[in-house]
């Protein structure tokens, strides 16, 4: 079912691309120059593609625990996403939106599942009443959600895989998954394409640098998406790609996005923008607080969800909406 939503997508651009005479080349590209592109394709051809201007979006990978073992039950949420089979009992590890969903998801198949997050609170981005909600609503699907806990180490046997915890309320003894997933963040792929070749600049953390055009220190080579920061999401990297576009073709286009909305897919969703209370308290602004329970909602209550609320927050001097959230 997953390859054919992801057939369907990539079927439409395939589309978009040839009604639009788009040459679409298949392979891993590596910068040779700063006007120079090698492509090798899943036979060892390579191909070199000249160009005057270029848009890098090779995105960024999940990053994978050096200490866990290197087994096909132990995987990021790439992998979390091809299983040809339902786990049993589950890991994740990790309490971040990438983690929620995935833990969402496998629940809802029927997998007992145990989170385990390093810090104290889940979804640390949004406010704690929105995430309050979350897991209220998902206190029963999972057996346990382990909070200021973290894995220090594991191991493959037969009959599953065996983590072994510190901290918090985690279980002093190892614990027996069929399935463990890393949702532990994502690193960007800016070393990954011979950027220093094309003399484009590269942080330590594999950033590429750009400015309010999306332009890296090669004023001709543009990059978007999770390369060039956080928040890695994919409406931002949209939002780039078509200033990118714009300012290629010698528009005066630029990036100048004040607020960025933030949202996880789980049940039930939760997004927020602007300013969280949090935010507000650390920055000093005094805001005032509008909430809308969906116990109010006839619709909400009508299909048996009035579990959540959306509220506005408000500059209390201003009166400006600085922030919001839903769930």
């Amino acid at each position: 079912w997953k390859e054919k939503v992801v057939g369907k997508l990539t079927g439409g651009l395939s589309g978009m691309a040839k009604a639009r005479k788009v040459t679409v080349v298949q392979g891993v590209g590596q910068f040779l120059d700063s006007f120079h592109i090698e492509v090798t394709n899943d036979t060892g051809v390579k191909q070199v593609i000249k160009f005057g201007k270029a848009i890098v979006a090779v995105g960024s990978e999940a990053v994978k625990l050096p200490f866990l073992p290197n087994d096909p039950r132990v995987m990021t949420s790439t992998g979390a996403l091809e299983l040809r089979q339902q786990p049993k009992r589950m890991l994740v590890i990790g309490g971040g939106i990438i983690g929620l969903e995935m833990a969402t998801v496998y629940s809802t198949l029927g997998a007992r599942v145990d989170v385990v997050e390093m810090m104290d609170g889940l979804m640390m981005g949004a406010d704690r009443d929105l995430v309050k909600v979350w897991q209220k609503f998902n206190e029963h699907r999972f057996d346990n959600i382990w909070l200021g806990s973290k894995t220090v180490g594991a191991e493959a046997k037969a009959d599953g895989i065996y983590v072994r915890f510190e901290g918090g309320k985690a279980p002093a003894e190892p614990q027996r998954y069929d399935l463990v997933l890393q949702a532990v963040g994502r690193r960007p792929n800016g070393k990954a394409v011979g950027a220093e070749r094309a003399g484009i600049e590269v942080n330590d953390k594999g950033f590429l640098n750009v400015d309010a055009q999306m332009r890296t220190t090669q004023s001709h080579i543009f990059a978007i998406g999770d390369l060039v920061g956080q928040p890695m999401l994919a409406h931002k990297a949209v939002h780039e790609g078509h200033v990118a576009a714009e300012a290629a073709a010698g528009q005066k286009s630029f990036f100048d996005a004040r607020v960025i909305p933030s949202v996880a897919y789980t049940d039930p969703e939760v997004a927020w923008v602007g300013l969280t209370e949090e935010e507000a308290k650390a920055k000093g602004v005094k805001i005032e607080k509008a909430v809308f329970p969906w116990a109010a909602s006839g619709r909400a209550i009508a299909n048996g969800r009035d579990e959540g609320f959306t509220k506005l927050l408000v500059d209390a001097e201003s009166h400006l909406v600085v922030g919001g959230g839903i769930v």
